[in-house]
């Protein structure tokens, strides 16, 4: 069945395709089979789309870990490797990853269905949504309509997860086993390594480009790998992580002051001259939106040191939404959505 493909905006320009539902469900069911096989395979700190994993164990709980151990509680100074690999998803040789499947799979059936999805071509007569022209705007080396047809995986889907997973599976390996890198984590394809050496991380990021390239057709993104002095702080999943405290993100910041003003727009917009308790279905409807995003947000920003943070934007950018939106704690943690 034709995929459904659209591209989305935030927070980077992306092409996405989104399988037929009978496709998905065939999609989970080879998930359920190839998960118990492959995570015993992976290592603990690979935290991309993996149970009891995700992005708040990866940034905030595991590397303030490896930031408080490597610089004995902020007394030694220490450097972080940051990198990562360029146009990943579209870069996938198919091949290759089928390859590094076959070899744990025996049975035909999975391996039959393992090369269907592998070797499907998403780009074939498929049903383009939203507004068309953001086509044109996706780089030729991200766009899987570009680029030759025996490489790329679809994002959207959650084989495609699944087998990143399995692809850089192979640099997990190479970089605690054989570079022997005590403090390395990745997520998708950002990764980062730690260590007291800034020579030996020059030294490992070239011998991590060379592998790339030669046993899995990949390399690193010229301008997105650099190495510094951890007490600069480590940018890393929406959070700024240093060994005494970590912040949020400016950029994720503004996009929320942005949020709240179109959000009090909206609301003016419906010409209430004053606030008040008018609940049509519309505005609940636009409400519940408004009411998500902002806990997003502040679900996010709670497990940073941002109570000043928290404060400020309800007092100084909630405007009419602090009518409708009231606090559920005195730390800001998260909203409750007053209807009365």
């Amino acid at each position: 069945m034709p995929s459904t493909t659209f591209v989305v905006t935030e927070p980077k320009i992306r092409e996405i395709f989104a399988a037929d539902f009978r496709d998905r469900i065939v999609h989970h069911l080879l998930y359920n089979c190839l998960v118990p096989v492959w995570e015993p395979k992976f290592i603990f700190d690979s935290y991309a789309c993996r149970k009891s994993k995700g992005t708040h164990k990866a940034s905030i709980i595991r590397l303030r870990q490896f930031l408080r151990k490597i610089t004995a509680n902020n007394r030694k100074n220490a450097f972080c490797l940051q990198a990562d690999i360029k146009s990943f998803f579209t870069s996938i040789n198919h091949d290759t990853l089928f390859n590094l499947i076959q070899k744990h799979t025996r049975n035909p059936d999975i391996l039959w269905l393992l090369k269907t999805i592998i070797y499907h071509n998403p780009t074939k007569n498929p049903i383009k949504r939203g507004q068309l022209s953001l086509f044109n705007q996706v780089p030729p080396d991200k766009s899987l309509f570009h680029i030759p047809k025996n490489q790329g995986l679809p994002i959207g889907n959650i084989t495609s997860q699944f087998f990143a997973n399995v692809y850089l599976n192979e640099l997990d390996q190479f970089v605690k086993h054989r570079l022997k890198a005590k403090y390395y984590i990745r997520y998708v394809d950002d990764f980062l390594i730690l260590h007291q050496d800034l020579e030996i991380l020059n030294k490992w990021r070239r011998q991590i480009n060379h592998f790339l390239q030669e046993k899995l057709a990949l390399k690193l993104h010229p301008k997105k790998q650099k190495i510094y002095p951890i007490n600069q702080g480590i940018d890393f999943l929406g959070y700024v992580i240093k060994p005494t405290h970590i912040l949020n993100r400016k950029r994720v910041v503004k996009a929320l002051k942005i949020k709240l003003w179109h959000f009090n727009k909206k609301i003016l917009s419906l010409n209430l001259e004053h606030p008040i308790r008018l609940w049509t279905p519309e505005l609940c409807d636009d409400f519940k939106k408004i009411f998500a995003c902002v806990n997003s947000y502040f679900g996010m920003f709670i497990h940073a040191d941002t109570y000043h943070l928290r404060e400020h934007l309800y007092k100084k950018h909630f405007g009419i939404l602090k009518i409708y939106l009231l606090p559920a704690d005195e730390k800001y943690s998260y909203f409750v959505w007053d209807e009365d």
